[in-house]
């Protein structure tokens, strides 16, 4: 059974996480201080790491120096969250075997992938694009759903509602579910529900505090039949349920204008830990940040595919060269850590490419990745530079080993 650590994050965040391994059989530790996180690592040699850094950079370095000087967690993968800090620090890491940083607040898809890569294990996530918009006003939390009913969204709003609880210190929390931009039906009825229990299932807040504006008739039947929600009423006016939640002492005239100025309008909250927006919503981009970056230049389209998707699982961000000429002009350019590179290729062969990269001062480390078994070959591509010599094929574990290797000396 796969194992994953989880050190220093929120007990909303690891809560949270928990629950979404736990689906996939996937045993999670939690230890919160960096005190016994090493003891920790070492007892149980977690197949990852996920640690949040957002209290100290130096317990951090304390930390991963204590894990690479011991041969059995030093290759122990680390993914790292917190906040947003400087590339060339998060490429420093890149040694200590972290493979991403997210800073907050998380993209829950994105992160969840990233898992996923490190433990091979496909996660089934809802990618159906919707809307969620929390924020709060006057103990008022208004919860917006337009589009459709995502049901990752719905599990990730019990932590957001939670935290928003917290850090507000809301008293008596009250919730408007704006649900105008829905038409649902029967099919939806199973994901409506899983959206009621969630907010229900934080116990501070009351069936009798939560109205749903909205103006599908699937809704209040769908709340008919069944008895469990008696308290919690649609509206279809947001006038009525404000003024049952808050006393306005105003005229007809000037509640459109309070509703908008004093209600509706978003109070400042301090960053939340988990974005509510995923990647695969409208205009949407990544935000965790990839550690390093590797060329791999090969003829062979199957061998590169190969290498980008085992590169991945490390957190690289991979370029794909098809000749030696083509990352020659490319270095020029643009930065690379680190290069995996075939000897016999069409044109300019990996020969000729460690030759002109003696001269270079862009050149990274290079990795050999050939057919080739002679020895004279290797001998050659030694002596030209390259870092290391692999024979093909190799298992992605070699190929990331390898590479961690050679980074880690590059780094020293």
């Amino acid at each position: 059974m796969k194992k994953v650590l989880i050190i220093d994050s929120s007990k909303l965040f690891s809560d949270f996480i928990r629950e979404k391994l736990s689906t996939e059989n996937i045993t999670v530790e939690v230890t919160n201080g960096r005190r016994d996180a090493y003891t920790r690592l070492v007892t149980s040699l977690p197949d990852l790491v996920i640690m949040d850094v957002s209290d100290s950079f130096t317990d951090l370095m304390d930390f991963l120096k204590s894990k690479q000087s011991d041969p059995n967690a030093k290759n122990i993968p680390i993914i790292l969250t917190g906040p947003v800090i400087e590339k060339a620090r998060i490429a420093s890491l890149v040694r200590y075997g972290v493979i991403k940083y997210f800073p907050t607040p998380i993209k829950f898809n994105s992160f969840i992938e990233a898992i996923g890569n490190v433990l091979k294990i496909s996660f089934s996530v809802d990618t159906t694009p919707s809307i969620l918009q929390v924020h709060y006003n006057n103990n008022i939390i208004f919860v917006e759903f337009a589009q459709v009913l995502n049901r990752e969204k719905i599990s990730l709003l019990k932590y957001r509602l939670a935290e928003l609880i917290d850090k507000e210190e809301l008293s008596n929390p009250k919730v408007i579910l704006m649900m105008t931009d829905l038409m649902l039906s029967f099919v939806d009825g199973i994901n409506l529900e899983y959206l009621l229990d969630t907010i229900l299932s934080e116990t501070r807040i009351q069936k009798k505090n939560i109205k749903i504006l909205s103006l599908d008739s699937f809704i209040p039947a769908f709340l008919d039949g069944h008895p469990q929600y008696n308290e919690i009423k649609v509206v279809t006016d947001l006038r009525k349920v404000l003024r049952s939640f808050v006393s306005i002492s105003a005229t007809e005239d000037e509640v459109p204008e309070l509703i908008a100025e004093e209600i509706l309008t978003q109070q400042e909250v301090d960053d939340a830990a988990i974005d509510l927006r995923f990647n695969f919503d409208l205009d949407i981009d990544d935000k965790e940040e990839t550690v390093f970056r590797v060329a791999v230049v090969d003829d062979d389209s199957v061998v590169r595919s190969l290498l980008q998707r085992s590169l991945s699982s490390m957190g690289a961000e991979t370029v794909l060269f098809e000749n030696g000429s083509d990352f020659i002009e490319a270095i020029e350019k643009e930065h690379f850590d680190l290069a995996i590179l075939d000897i016999f290729m069409q044109g300019m062969s990996g020969f000729d490419v460690l030759t002109k990269l003696k001269v270079s001062p862009n050149s990274p480390p290079i990795i050999i990745y050939s057919q080739a078994t002679q020895r004279e070959v290797v001998i050659q591509a030694l002596s030209l530079g390259a870092s290391s010599y692999l024979v093909k094929p190799q298992k992605p574990d070699v190929i990331i080993s390898k590479a961690i290797e050679v980074l880690h000396a590059k780094t020293r």
